[in-house]
């Protein structure tokens, strides 16, 4: 059963590599669509909130992109997962809570746990897009492969679970990159 807060007519769930562009886009189509349409919902982050009251940590420096939570890193996610064994949803219905737009993007969906929650709860309008980025693209971007990291479900829960609705490619190309969004903004207002 879907929780309480506005149905959704569209519910994007999007994944990707750590430094594929997933924040980047989805910023994006919500600066293009408006806030008040567009809702950017993050699983990370009712999970880095959580982590960061029981650790004592700066859970603002630990949204943000900066070094700060790279040593923490490999410990939020085995504190995640174990949340996540107990209650496969916790995070998914902590995001959603209250949330009155009628788009919503997820821009971090990492299991397909996450995915099964999301379409048992809202059914067909929920979609999902893989954001692809070349190694070369990641590593211009910061990305290093970390070990119990890049290799851990949280990276590689969704590497093979076959097709998405949606790919975006963000190998840098802008111009190619806009043409893609372009489609998907199109499919988003023909749902509004």
């Amino acid at each position: 059963m879907a929780p309480l807060g506005g149905a959704p007519r569209l519910v994007l769930l999007f994944s990707g590599k750590r430094k594929s562009g997933k924040d980047f886009v989805t910023e994006a189509l919500q600066s293009r669509l408006g806030a008040d349409v567009c809702a950017v919902l993050r699983l990370s982050g009712p999970l880095k909130e959580q982590y960061a009251q029981e650790h004592g940590l700066d859970f603002q420096r630990l949204l943000d992109a900066s070094t700060y939570k790279e040593p923490f890193r490999r410990d939020m996610i085995r504190w995640g997962e174990e949340k996540r064994q107990a209650d496969p949803g916790f995070f998914c219905r902590k995001i959603v809570e209250g949330v009155s737009q009628p788009v919503w993007l997820v821009s971090d969906t990492r299991r397909v746990s996450d995915i099964q929650w999301f379409r048992e709860a809202y059914g067909a309008v929920t979609q999902t897009v893989r954001v692809v980025a070349t190694e070369q693209s990641r590593q211009q971007r910061g990305w290093v492969f970390t070990p119990g990291v890049d290799d851990a479900e949280s990276e590689c829960g969704l590497d093979n679970i076959g097709a998405f609705d949606w790919v975006i490619e963000n190998h840098g190309d802008e111009q190619r990159l806009e043409e893609q969004l372009e489609r998907l903004i199109e499919f988003v207002r023909s749902r509004l």
